[in-house]
């Protein structure tokens, strides 16, 4: 499930999709925020565009919509139902959770999105 090869490796650890050996982004931390997004233009492996086309990443603000969403939703069972927090502590712990993980909710819906369009081929990966 989380081998390489598989969607969720290229999205968990913000991979080529082809093949899999080298990160998109010149600074793996996410939380270097002057440099959040920053990527590389081609895969030094394979040679794969990861701007398909201008803007490409726009669409990625979609899928951050539907993944803060869950952070948030995750943040709230934690604190309200977990905690017995008030629902005004749950709202500072929503609020927080959106702060805290923005950087991760960024790259993890820009591999979300470019995996949606590119798939892992084993014949690009290195022996």
């Amino acid at each position: 499930m989380f081998n390489k090869g598989s969607k969720l490796y290229g999205i968990i650890t913000g991979v080529c999709p082809k093949c899999h050996e080298e990160s998109m982004y010149t600074n793996k931390n996410p939380y270097a925020v002057t440099q959040l997004f920053n990527m590389h233009d081609n895969c030094s492996n394979c040679k794969t565009k990861y701007k398909i086309e201008p803007s490409f990443f726009y669409g990625s603000m979609y899928v951050s919509y539907g993944v803060g969403i869950a952070f948030a939703v995750a943040a709230f069972v934690i604190s309200y139902l977990l905690f017995n927090s008030s629902l005004n502590v749950s709202i500072v712990a929503i609020v927080a959770s959106q702060i805290l993980f923005y950087p991760i909710i960024v790259r993890v819906s820009r591999n979300i999105w470019i995996n949606l369009f590119m798939s892992y081929d084993k014949s690009l990966a290195k022996r």
